[in-house]
C-alpha cells in the first residue's frame, strides 16, 4: 500500500481527534473574532490550503454571513504593496505552515494591527508563531507529497469556527457524524473503479458549484499531481460563461455533487455535456451530511479515485515528479 492510500485511511482517527481537541480552540477564536468585530475575513493559502479557503468562503458567506476574500500574497512580498488590512481578520491556512508568502501575509497583518489566525497541522511553525491564534489540525505527520488528511483536516477546522461564531445545534450534530461519514466513504472505495478507465489521460474537466466548487479544483489538483492527468476544474456557471465551448465527444468531465442548492444545476450540465458526447463521470455524496460538509467526504473519494488512476497508469503516488512535500513559495 502506498503511503497516500495509508495516509487516506487515517482520516476518520484524524477527523474525530481535532473534534475532540480543536473545539475549544474554535471557541476561543470565536470569541476573539466577536471581540473584535472584523468587518470581513482575508485568507492566505497556497496549493490544496488555497481549495480550503475557497471553501470557507462560500462556509463563512452561507452559515455566517460575512464576506471572505482571498490574498493575493505577492502583492505582500515581490511588490511590497500590502493592501491595508483594517477591519479585517486575517487568516493563514498552510498545512506544514512553511510557505514564506503565507507567512509573509500574516506577519503584515500583525504589524497593522488586525486579529490573526493561522490553521496548520505544525503549531511551532513560522505561520504558528506569526498569529495571535492558532488552531492545530491534530493530523499527524503526513508523508506522501500529496495532501490528504491535512487538506479535509483544515475543512474540519473551519468547519468549527464555523459553528462556534454561530452556534447551531443541527450543524454540530452533523459535525459529530464527520468521522463515521469519513469511514463508510472509504468503506464505498470500489465505487469510484468504474470512473477510472475514463481518466487514464490526457486530460479532464472537475466541475462543481458551490461548496463543492472547492473540491473540484481539489480533485482536479490529486488529479494533476498524482497521475499527470491535465485537469481543470471550473465552477458550472464560469463553465457556461466560455470555457464550455472546449467540449468535445470523448472529453471526460467529472461532475462533483453534494446535492442540495445547486443540484439542478449540475444535472443541468451534465445533460448539456452528454449531449456533446462527454464521457460524464458522476462523483455523488452519499455520506448523508448537509451540503455544507460533503466537501469533506467528497474530498476523501477524490483522493481515492486520484489514487486508483495513479496505480492504473503505472505511477507512484507518493512521489509525484518535480514536487515535494513542502513548497516554499516568495
Amino acid at each position: 500500500m502506498s503511503r497516500f492510500r495509508a495516509e487516506i485511511a487515517e482520516q476518520p482517527e484524524v477527523a474525530a481527534r481535532l473534534l475532540a481537541h480543536g473545539a475549544e480552540a474554535a471557541n476561543t477564536i470565536a470569541s476573539r473574532i466577536r471581540e473584535v468585530g472584523p468587518r470581513g475575513f482575508l485568507i492566505a493559502a497556497r496549493g490544496s490550503s488555497d481549495h480550503a479557503a475557497l471553501y470557507a468562503k462560500y462556509l463563512f458567506g452561507a452559515r455566517n454571513q460575512s464576506l471572505v476574500a482571498l490574498a493575493a500574497p505577492s502583492l505582500f512580498t515581490h511588490y511590497a504593496r500590502p493592501p491595508r488590512l483594517d477591519g479585517q481578520c486575517v487568516i493563514g491556512i498552510s498545512q506544514s505552515g512553511q510557505s514564506p508568502d503565507v507567512v509573509a501575509v500574516l506577519e503584515e497583518a500583525r504589524r497593522q494591527g488586525v486579529l490573526t489566525l493561522a490553521i496548520t497541522n505544525d503549531p511551532r511553525s513560522r505561520l504558528a508563531d506569526a498569529a495571535d491564534l492558532v488552531l492545530a489540525l491534530e493530523a499527524g505527520p503526513e508523508v506522501s507529497v500529496p495532501a490528504s488528511k491535512t487538506y479535509t483536516a483544515s475543512l474540519l477546522a473551519l468547519a468549527l469556527i464555523s459553528q462556534a461564531m454561530s452556534p447551531d445545534p443541527a450543524f454540530e450534530s452533523a459535525l459529530k457524524a464527520v468521522p463515521e461519514a469519513i469511514a463508510r466513504t472509504i468503506e464505498r472505495e470500489t465505487s469510484v473503479e468504474a470512473l477510472v478507465p475514463s481518466l487514464m489521460g490526457p486530460r479532464a474537466i472537475v466541475l462543481g458549484r458551490g461548496f463543492n466548487f472547492s473540491t473540484a479544483e481539489e480533485i482536479a489538483l490529486k488529479l494533476s499531481e498524482t497521475s499527470y492527468v491535465l485537469a481543470r476544474a471550473w465552477s458550472v456557471a464560469d463553465f457556461e460563461h466560455g470555457p464550455i465551448a472546449v467540449v468535445e465527444a470523448g472529453l471526460p468531465a467529472l461532475i462533483v455533487d453534494g446535492g442540495g442548492h445547486v443540484a439542478a444545476n449540475l444535472e443541468a450540465v451534465k445533460a448539456r455535456l452528454e449531449e456533446k458526447g462527454c464521457k460524464v463521470l458522476h462523483l455523488v455524496d452519499a455520506s448523508g451530511l448537509p451540503e455544507e460538509l460533503t466537501p469533506v467526504t467528497l474530498a476523501v473519494s477524490g483522493q481515492l479515485l486520484a489514487h486508483r488512476v495513479a496505480v492504473a497508469r503505472g505511477f507512484d503516488p507518493d512521489r509525484p515528479r518535480t514536487i515535494q512535500k513542502v513548497t516554499r513559495t516568495w
